[in-house]
Protein backbone atom coordinates (compact mmCIF):
# COMPACT_ATOMS: atom_id res chain seq x y z
CA UNK A 1 0.00 0.00 0.00
CA UNK A 2 2.63 2.38 0.77
CA UNK A 3 5.16 1.67 -2.30
CA UNK A 4 2.02 2.17 -4.37
CA UNK A 5 1.58 5.98 -2.90
CA UNK A 6 5.27 6.60 -2.81
CA UNK A 7 4.86 5.61 -6.37
CA UNK A 8 2.07 7.61 -7.27
CA UNK A 9 3.21 10.60 -5.36
CA UNK A 10 7.12 10.64 -7.11
CA UNK A 11 5.14 10.50 -10.80
CA UNK A 12 2.89 12.93 -9.61
CA UNK A 13 5.70 15.18 -8.44
CA UNK A 14 8.23 14.44 -11.55
CA UNK A 15 5.54 13.39 -14.29
CA UNK A 16 2.80 16.11 -13.78
CA UNK A 17 -0.16 15.81 -15.86
CA UNK A 18 0.01 18.25 -19.20
CA UNK A 19 -3.24 19.84 -18.30
CA UNK A 20 -0.88 21.35 -15.02
CA UNK A 21 1.64 22.94 -17.17
CA UNK A 22 2.06 27.00 -16.63
CA UNK A 23 -0.26 27.03 -13.40
CA UNK A 24 0.72 27.88 -10.28
CA UNK A 25 -0.02 23.43 -9.32
CA UNK A 26 3.28 22.91 -11.38
CA UNK A 27 5.45 25.46 -10.31
CA UNK A 28 4.16 23.78 -6.43
CA UNK A 29 5.62 20.03 -7.82
CA UNK A 30 8.69 21.14 -9.40
CA UNK A 31 9.20 23.35 -5.46
CA UNK A 32 7.96 19.68 -3.83
CA UNK A 33 10.61 17.66 -5.28
CA UNK A 34 13.04 18.84 -2.70
CA UNK A 35 11.39 18.35 0.26
CA UNK A 36 10.34 14.70 -0.94
CA UNK A 37 13.93 13.74 -2.37
CA UNK A 38 15.40 15.24 0.96
CA UNK A 39 12.61 12.52 2.80
CA UNK A 40 13.28 9.84 0.57
CA UNK A 41 17.14 10.03 1.44
CA UNK A 42 16.84 9.61 4.74
CA UNK A 43 14.07 7.13 4.89
CA UNK A 44 16.77 5.17 2.53
CA UNK A 45 19.56 5.49 5.73
CA UNK A 46 22.98 6.15 4.35
CA UNK A 47 22.71 9.93 5.35
CA UNK A 48 22.01 8.39 9.05
CA UNK A 49 24.79 6.33 8.53
CA UNK A 50 27.09 8.77 7.63
CA UNK A 51 26.12 10.86 10.77
CA UNK A 52 26.50 8.07 13.06
CA UNK A 53 30.08 7.66 11.96
CA UNK A 54 30.59 11.56 12.51
CA UNK A 55 29.14 11.03 15.82
CA UNK A 56 32.20 8.27 16.89
CA UNK A 57 35.20 10.54 14.81
CA UNK A 58 33.30 14.32 16.50
CA UNK A 59 33.61 11.92 20.09
CA UNK A 60 37.47 11.60 19.34
CA UNK A 61 38.20 14.94 17.75
CA UNK A 62 36.50 17.15 19.33
CA UNK A 63 39.12 18.00 22.31
CA UNK A 64 42.20 17.41 19.38
CA UNK A 65 40.13 20.07 17.29
CA UNK A 66 38.94 22.72 19.69
CA UNK A 67 42.41 22.65 20.90
CA UNK A 68 44.06 22.98 18.03
CA UNK A 69 41.74 26.48 17.14
CA UNK A 70 42.34 27.70 21.11
CA UNK A 71 46.02 27.58 19.98
CA UNK A 72 46.04 29.70 17.23
CA UNK A 73 43.20 32.06 19.42
CA UNK A 74 46.00 31.85 22.41
CA UNK A 75 48.86 33.27 19.95
CA UNK A 76 46.61 36.39 19.24
CA UNK A 77 45.28 36.53 22.70
CA UNK A 78 41.63 35.84 22.11
CA UNK A 79 41.56 32.35 23.30
CA UNK A 80 38.61 32.63 25.98
CA UNK A 81 36.46 33.85 23.16
CA UNK A 82 36.35 30.41 21.80
CA UNK A 83 33.74 29.43 25.20
CA UNK A 84 30.67 31.37 23.78
CA UNK A 85 31.14 30.33 20.28
CA UNK A 86 30.95 26.45 22.04
CA UNK A 87 28.35 27.47 23.83
CA UNK A 88 26.32 28.42 21.31
CA UNK A 89 26.10 24.99 19.48
CA UNK A 90 25.94 23.26 22.72
CA UNK A 91 23.02 25.87 24.04
CA UNK A 92 20.21 23.47 23.18
CA UNK A 93 21.02 21.21 25.73
CA UNK A 94 20.56 23.64 28.58
CA UNK A 95 22.16 23.85 31.78
CA UNK A 96 23.95 20.33 30.75
CA UNK A 97 25.30 22.30 27.63
CA UNK A 98 26.84 24.82 29.94
CA UNK A 99 28.39 22.41 32.02
CA UNK A 100 29.63 20.19 28.55
CA UNK A 101 31.32 23.80 27.60
CA UNK A 102 32.97 23.75 30.84
CA UNK A 103 33.99 20.75 30.60
CA UNK A 104 35.87 20.66 26.70
CA UNK A 105 37.17 24.11 27.69
CA UNK A 106 38.92 22.56 31.32
CA UNK A 107 40.54 19.70 28.96
CA UNK A 108 41.61 22.08 26.26
CA UNK A 109 43.44 24.25 29.72
CA UNK A 110 45.57 21.72 30.25
CA UNK A 111 46.64 20.61 26.35
CA UNK A 112 50.08 22.19 26.62
CA UNK A 113 52.53 21.79 24.41
CA UNK A 114 55.04 21.70 26.37
CA UNK A 115 53.84 18.74 28.40
CA UNK A 116 52.88 17.16 24.90
CA UNK A 117 55.90 17.11 23.31
CA UNK A 118 56.83 16.61 19.77
CA UNK A 119 55.01 13.03 19.49
CA UNK A 120 52.10 14.22 20.62
CA UNK A 121 51.38 17.72 18.83
CA UNK A 122 51.96 15.44 16.15
CA UNK A 123 49.06 13.22 17.26
CA UNK A 124 47.02 15.85 18.13
CA UNK A 125 47.34 17.44 14.53
CA UNK A 126 46.64 14.04 13.06
CA UNK A 127 43.92 13.61 14.95
CA UNK A 128 42.54 16.96 13.46
CA UNK A 129 43.04 16.34 10.40
CA UNK A 130 41.39 12.67 10.49
CA UNK A 131 38.47 14.64 11.77
CA UNK A 132 38.18 16.89 8.95
CA UNK A 133 38.70 14.17 5.90
CA UNK A 134 36.08 12.35 7.28
CA UNK A 135 33.86 15.38 7.01
CA UNK A 136 35.09 15.83 3.35
CA UNK A 137 34.52 12.13 2.67
CA UNK A 138 30.97 12.60 4.00
CA UNK A 139 30.44 15.91 1.84
CA UNK A 140 32.49 13.83 -0.99
CA UNK A 141 29.47 11.09 -0.71
CA UNK A 142 26.68 13.35 -1.26
CA UNK A 143 28.01 15.04 -4.59
CA UNK A 144 29.11 12.05 -5.95
CA UNK A 145 32.99 12.82 -5.79
CA UNK A 146 34.78 9.92 -6.52
CA UNK A 147 38.34 11.89 -6.09
CA UNK A 148 39.42 13.33 -3.00
CA UNK A 149 42.13 15.72 -2.68
CA UNK A 150 45.24 14.97 -2.56
CA UNK A 151 47.44 14.31 0.68
CA UNK A 152 49.27 17.68 0.27
CA UNK A 153 46.27 19.76 -0.12
CA UNK A 154 44.55 17.94 2.37
CA UNK A 155 47.32 19.21 4.61
CA UNK A 156 47.39 22.81 3.42
CA UNK A 157 44.42 23.65 3.03
CA UNK A 158 42.71 22.07 6.07
CA UNK A 159 45.13 23.86 8.07
CA UNK A 160 44.66 27.15 6.74
CA UNK A 161 41.02 26.68 7.58
CA UNK A 162 42.02 25.87 11.30
CA UNK A 163 43.98 28.96 11.52
CA UNK A 164 41.89 31.65 10.02
CA UNK A 165 38.58 29.47 10.43
CA UNK A 166 38.36 30.24 14.49
CA UNK A 167 40.03 33.83 14.02
CA UNK A 168 37.34 34.77 11.47
CA UNK A 169 34.45 33.96 13.77
CA UNK A 170 35.44 35.03 17.20
CA UNK A 171 36.26 38.58 15.15
CA UNK A 172 32.82 38.71 14.29
CA UNK A 173 31.80 37.57 17.27
CA UNK A 174 33.77 40.38 18.69
CA UNK A 175 32.80 43.22 16.35
CA UNK A 176 28.65 42.76 16.75
CA UNK A 177 29.21 42.29 20.72
CA UNK A 178 31.57 45.70 20.37
CA UNK A 179 28.55 47.08 18.34
CA UNK A 180 26.03 46.03 20.60
CA UNK A 181 27.65 47.69 23.72
CA UNK A 182 28.80 50.84 22.07
CA UNK A 183 27.39 54.52 23.26
CA UNK A 184 25.69 55.04 19.65
CA UNK A 185 23.97 51.85 19.46
CA UNK A 186 22.78 51.94 23.45
CA UNK A 187 21.61 55.34 22.41
CA UNK A 188 19.90 54.61 19.17
CA UNK A 189 18.20 51.61 20.91
CA UNK A 190 16.34 53.67 23.37
CA UNK A 191 13.78 54.54 20.23
CA UNK A 192 11.03 52.14 18.95
CA UNK A 193 11.12 50.14 16.81
CA UNK A 194 14.96 50.71 16.34
CA UNK A 195 15.69 48.88 20.17
CA UNK A 196 13.01 46.03 19.28
CA UNK A 197 15.52 45.45 15.67
CA UNK A 198 18.45 45.36 17.29
CA UNK A 199 17.42 43.16 20.29
CA UNK A 200 15.95 40.54 17.55
CA UNK A 201 19.36 40.81 15.55
CA UNK A 202 20.95 40.51 18.60
CA UNK A 203 19.41 37.16 19.41
CA UNK A 204 19.74 35.92 15.57
CA UNK A 205 22.96 36.90 15.61
CA UNK A 206 24.54 33.46 16.55
CA UNK A 207 22.29 31.49 13.88
CA UNK A 208 23.02 34.31 11.12
CA UNK A 209 27.06 33.30 11.58
CA UNK A 210 25.98 29.03 11.65
CA UNK A 211 24.32 29.76 8.71
CA UNK A 212 27.64 31.48 7.36
CA UNK A 213 29.69 28.46 8.71
CA UNK A 214 27.70 26.14 7.07
CA UNK A 215 27.36 27.84 3.58
CA UNK A 216 31.21 27.91 3.75
CA UNK A 217 31.46 24.30 4.57
CA UNK A 218 28.84 23.30 1.84
CA UNK A 219 31.45 24.92 -0.78
CA UNK A 220 34.86 24.46 0.16
CA UNK A 221 34.54 20.38 1.82
CA UNK A 222 33.45 18.77 -1.11
CA UNK A 223 36.45 18.35 -3.67
CA UNK A 224 34.52 19.62 -6.31
CA UNK A 225 33.23 23.15 -7.64
CA UNK A 226 30.33 24.55 -5.85
CA UNK A 227 28.13 26.98 -7.08
CA UNK A 228 27.24 30.46 -4.13
CA UNK A 229 24.03 30.08 -4.97
CA UNK A 230 23.78 26.12 -4.16
CA UNK A 231 26.12 26.80 -0.90
CA UNK A 232 23.73 29.21 0.36
CA UNK A 233 20.48 27.66 -0.17
CA UNK A 234 22.05 24.62 1.54
CA UNK A 235 23.71 27.06 4.24
CA UNK A 236 20.40 29.18 4.98
CA UNK A 237 18.18 26.13 5.04
CA UNK A 238 20.49 24.06 7.32
CA UNK A 239 20.61 26.80 9.41
CA UNK A 240 16.95 27.72 9.81
CA UNK A 241 16.57 23.79 10.78
CA UNK A 242 19.43 23.88 13.00
CA UNK A 243 17.86 26.54 15.09
CA UNK A 244 14.34 25.25 14.68
CA UNK A 245 15.37 22.20 16.13
CA UNK A 246 17.53 23.35 18.56
CA UNK A 247 14.23 25.11 20.04
CA UNK A 248 12.31 21.64 20.18
CA UNK A 249 15.69 20.05 21.47
CA UNK A 250 15.81 22.33 24.37
CA UNK A 251 12.17 22.32 25.51
CA UNK A 252 12.73 18.04 25.37
CA UNK A 253 15.50 18.59 27.58
CA UNK A 254 13.44 20.44 29.77
CA UNK A 255 10.60 18.63 29.91
CA UNK A 256 12.53 15.01 29.97
CA UNK A 257 14.33 15.75 33.35
CA UNK A 258 12.60 12.96 35.43
CA UNK A 259 13.53 10.43 32.39
CA UNK A 260 17.19 11.70 32.34
CA UNK A 261 17.59 11.38 36.30
CA UNK A 262 17.52 7.58 35.60
CA UNK A 263 20.60 8.03 33.59
CA UNK A 264 22.30 9.80 36.88
CA UNK A 265 25.84 11.12 35.52
CA UNK A 266 25.69 9.74 32.03
CA UNK A 267 23.06 11.96 31.50
CA UNK A 268 24.74 14.14 30.02
CA UNK A 269 26.96 12.34 27.99
CA UNK A 270 23.77 11.00 26.16
CA UNK A 271 21.97 14.47 25.30
CA UNK A 272 24.97 15.32 23.85
CA UNK A 273 25.57 12.13 21.94
CA UNK A 274 21.87 12.59 20.63
CA UNK A 275 22.50 16.30 19.15
CA UNK A 276 25.55 15.32 17.89
CA UNK A 277 23.72 13.05 15.85
CA UNK A 278 21.07 15.25 14.84
CA UNK A 279 23.33 18.69 14.26
CA UNK A 280 25.78 16.12 11.50
CA UNK A 281 22.66 14.74 9.90
CA UNK A 282 21.09 18.62 9.64
CA UNK A 283 24.58 19.03 7.83
CA UNK A 284 24.52 16.30 5.87
CA UNK A 285 21.13 17.43 4.58
CA UNK A 286 22.09 21.02 4.31
CA UNK A 287 24.68 19.45 1.55
CA UNK A 288 22.22 16.84 -0.04
CA UNK A 289 20.18 20.03 -0.90
CA UNK A 290 23.16 22.13 -2.16
CA UNK A 291 23.83 19.57 -4.54
CA UNK A 292 19.85 19.35 -5.80
CA UNK A 293 20.15 22.87 -6.43
CA UNK A 294 23.08 22.72 -8.27
CA UNK A 295 22.28 19.24 -10.20
CA UNK A 296 18.22 19.10 -10.34
CA UNK A 297 19.06 16.45 -12.72
CA UNK A 298 19.23 13.91 -10.21
CA UNK A 299 16.45 14.75 -7.62
CA UNK A 300 14.72 11.94 -9.16
CA UNK A 301 17.24 8.81 -9.02
CA UNK A 302 18.75 10.29 -5.95
CA UNK A 303 22.11 9.15 -4.41
CA UNK A 304 21.66 5.64 -5.65
CA UNK A 305 24.29 4.01 -7.81
CA UNK A 306 24.86 5.40 -11.07
CA UNK A 307 24.62 2.89 -13.89
CA UNK A 308 24.90 3.64 -17.39
CA UNK A 309 24.38 2.04 -20.57
CA UNK A 310 26.63 0.36 -22.72
CA UNK A 311 25.96 3.04 -25.53
CA UNK A 312 25.90 6.19 -22.76
CA UNK A 313 29.44 4.53 -21.26
CA UNK A 314 30.76 4.36 -25.27
CA UNK A 315 29.64 7.94 -25.80
CA UNK A 316 31.35 9.03 -22.52
CA UNK A 317 34.58 7.03 -23.39
CA UNK A 318 34.45 8.83 -26.47
CA UNK A 319 34.21 12.04 -25.33
CA UNK A 320 36.50 11.64 -22.20
CA UNK A 321 39.45 10.69 -24.40
CA UNK A 322 38.49 13.48 -26.85
CA UNK A 323 38.66 16.25 -24.67
CA UNK A 324 41.82 14.86 -23.14
CA UNK A 325 43.69 14.89 -26.53
CA UNK A 326 42.41 18.02 -27.39
CA UNK A 327 44.01 20.16 -24.41
CA UNK A 328 46.83 17.88 -24.36
CA UNK A 329 47.32 18.87 -28.26
CA UNK A 330 47.24 22.68 -27.19
CA UNK A 331 48.75 22.75 -23.84
CA UNK A 332 46.00 24.59 -22.92
CA UNK A 333 44.82 22.63 -19.07
CA UNK A 334 44.29 19.20 -18.40
CA UNK A 335 41.53 17.16 -17.03
CA UNK A 336 41.35 15.62 -13.98
CA UNK A 337 38.05 13.19 -12.45
CA UNK A 338 36.37 16.32 -10.90
CA UNK A 339 36.58 18.97 -14.07
CA UNK A 340 35.63 16.21 -16.45
CA UNK A 341 32.99 15.36 -14.52
CA UNK A 342 31.81 19.20 -14.12
CA UNK A 343 32.08 19.30 -18.06
CA UNK A 344 30.16 16.04 -18.65
CA UNK A 345 27.70 17.00 -16.39
CA UNK A 346 27.68 13.35 -14.67
CA UNK A 347 28.74 12.50 -11.25
CA UNK A 348 32.73 11.38 -10.62
CA UNK A 349 31.19 8.10 -9.47
CA UNK A 350 29.82 7.84 -12.35
CA UNK A 351 32.61 8.47 -14.76
CA UNK A 352 35.45 7.05 -12.62
CA UNK A 353 34.51 3.21 -13.90
CA UNK A 354 35.27 4.38 -17.33
CA UNK A 355 38.17 6.13 -16.47
CA UNK A 356 39.37 2.80 -14.76
CA UNK A 357 38.63 0.96 -18.10
CA UNK A 358 40.63 3.49 -20.52
CA UNK A 359 43.56 2.79 -17.54
CA UNK A 360 43.53 -0.51 -17.39
CA UNK A 361 43.62 -0.64 -21.32
CA UNK A 362 46.13 1.98 -21.07
CA UNK A 363 44.51 4.36 -23.09
CA UNK A 364 44.88 6.99 -20.05
CA UNK A 365 48.15 7.69 -17.62
CA UNK A 366 47.12 9.32 -14.41
CA UNK A 367 49.91 12.56 -14.00
CA UNK A 368 51.27 13.31 -10.51
CA UNK A 369 49.06 16.41 -10.56
CA UNK A 370 45.94 13.95 -10.37
CA UNK A 371 45.43 15.09 -14.21
CA UNK A 372 44.97 12.23 -16.89
CA UNK A 373 46.83 12.31 -20.23
CA UNK A 374 46.90 10.16 -23.35
CA UNK A 375 48.70 6.82 -22.65
CA UNK A 376 50.29 6.85 -25.91
CA UNK A 377 50.36 8.92 -29.19
CA UNK A 378 46.86 10.00 -29.94
CA UNK A 379 47.49 9.09 -33.39
CA UNK A 380 48.31 5.49 -32.40
CA UNK A 381 44.77 5.21 -30.76
CA UNK A 382 42.20 4.28 -32.87
CA UNK A 383 38.21 5.09 -31.71
CA UNK A 384 37.77 1.22 -31.85
CA UNK A 385 39.84 0.47 -29.10
CA UNK A 386 38.00 3.11 -27.03
CA UNK A 387 34.85 1.65 -27.80
CA UNK A 388 36.48 -1.95 -26.83
CA UNK A 389 37.88 -0.71 -23.73
CA UNK A 390 34.42 -0.26 -21.89
CA UNK A 391 32.56 -2.43 -24.27
CA UNK A 392 34.82 -5.29 -22.70
CA UNK A 393 35.72 -3.79 -18.84
CA UNK A 394 34.03 -6.38 -16.50
CA UNK A 395 34.39 -5.84 -12.31
CA UNK A 396 34.48 -8.67 -10.73
CA UNK A 397 35.60 -12.24 -11.40
CA UNK A 398 34.58 -13.34 -14.93
CA UNK A 399 33.02 -16.75 -16.39
CA UNK A 400 35.10 -18.83 -18.24
CA UNK A 401 32.29 -19.35 -21.02
CA UNK A 402 28.29 -19.72 -21.73
CA UNK A 403 26.17 -21.77 -23.65
CA UNK A 404 26.44 -20.10 -27.36
CA UNK A 405 23.21 -19.56 -29.49
CA UNK A 406 24.20 -19.80 -33.10
CA UNK A 407 21.97 -17.25 -34.80
CA UNK A 408 22.25 -15.04 -31.83
CA UNK A 409 26.15 -14.97 -31.88
CA UNK A 410 26.18 -14.58 -35.46
CA UNK A 411 23.89 -11.52 -35.62
CA UNK A 412 26.28 -9.99 -32.41
CA UNK A 413 29.46 -10.88 -34.35
CA UNK A 414 27.96 -9.13 -37.55
CA UNK A 415 26.94 -5.33 -36.15
CA UNK A 416 30.72 -5.73 -34.22
CA UNK A 417 32.24 -6.62 -37.57
CA UNK A 418 29.95 -3.60 -39.24
CA UNK A 419 31.12 -1.15 -36.08
CA UNK A 420 34.80 -2.06 -36.74
CA UNK A 421 34.61 -1.50 -40.51
CA UNK A 422 33.14 1.83 -39.94
CA UNK A 423 35.77 3.02 -37.58
CA UNK A 424 38.59 1.22 -38.92
CA UNK A 425 41.85 3.40 -39.67
CA UNK A 426 40.12 6.45 -37.45
CA UNK A 427 42.11 7.70 -34.81
CA UNK A 428 41.62 10.17 -31.68
CA UNK A 429 43.51 12.59 -33.51
CA UNK A 430 41.98 12.31 -36.65
CA UNK A 431 38.50 13.27 -34.68
CA UNK A 432 40.00 16.03 -32.78
CA UNK A 433 41.32 17.37 -36.13
CA UNK A 434 38.08 16.96 -38.08
CA UNK A 435 36.60 19.06 -35.42
CA UNK A 436 38.98 21.51 -35.71
CA UNK A 437 38.83 21.76 -39.64
CA UNK A 438 35.01 22.60 -38.69
CA UNK A 439 35.17 25.11 -36.34
CA UNK A 440 38.07 26.74 -38.37
CA UNK A 441 35.74 26.86 -41.83
CA UNK A 442 32.82 28.74 -39.78
CA UNK A 443 35.43 31.50 -38.81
Amino acid sequence: MIPTLLGNLERWLFEPPESIYGRPLWKLTRILRYPYALIRDILRGDLTLRGMSLVYTTLLSVVPLIAVMFSVLKGLGYHRELEPVLYTFLEPLGERGYQLTSQIMTFVDNVRGDVLGAVGVIFLLYTTLSMIQKVEEAFNFVWRVAQPRSLMRRVSEYLSVMVIGPAVIVAAFGLIASFAHSSGAQAVAKYEPVGTVLAVFGRLTPYVLVTGVFTFLYGFMPNTKVRFRAALIGGVFAGVVWAATGMIFTSFVITSTRNIVIYASFAIVIVALIWLHVSWLILLLGAQLSFYVQNPQYLRPGPGEIQLNASLRERVALSIMYLIVSDYRSADHRWNTNRLAEHLELPGAGINPILNALERAKLLLAAEDETWVPGRDPQAIELIEVLEAVRHDAAGPRLARIRDIAPAVAAARAAEEAMRKSLKGRTLNDLVEQESAKSQAKA
